[in-house]
């Protein structure tokens, strides 16, 4: 691994504990659901980060990306006090398709065993 490819990684990593934090003191309550930051992927110049997540329970995903996406400069700010680098990234949130997926093929597969497939 190249050392701007090893120091985006331990600056995602750093990002994505922190905003972890971040998110469920200050974005988690009954009605959104368990939020997971699932994980992080910053660019190489390390000026962008996309933040996966994953929202488990009653909450809507989408309702809550558009929370998140309405108080990014907050976050922004909150994360720049918190992890010191030259630059603070631009935040991207999306749902991560992978905890839905794994969901789905689990279901499909003890299906199967039911039915003796």
């Amino acid at each position: 691994m190249s050392e701007k490819g090893f120091r985006a990684r331990r600056v995602a990593d750093l990002v994505q504990a922190e905003l972890s934090r971040l998110l469920i003191a200050e974005f988690q309550d009954p009605g959104s659901g368990l939020i997971t930051v699932t994980r992080v992927e910053m660019t190489p110049d390390l000026l962008t980060a996309r933040i996966f997540l994953s929202v488990f329970g009653e909450g809507d995903p989408a309702a809550l990306i558009e929370r998140l996406d309405r108080s990014k400069g907050y976050l922004r700010r909150t994360l720049a006090s918190r992890v010191k680098l030259k630059y603070n990234p631009e935040l991207f949130f999306a749902l991560d398709p992978g905890p839905g997926h794994q969901e789905r093929i689990d279901r499909i597969i003890e299906e199967t065993k039911r039915h003796g497939r």
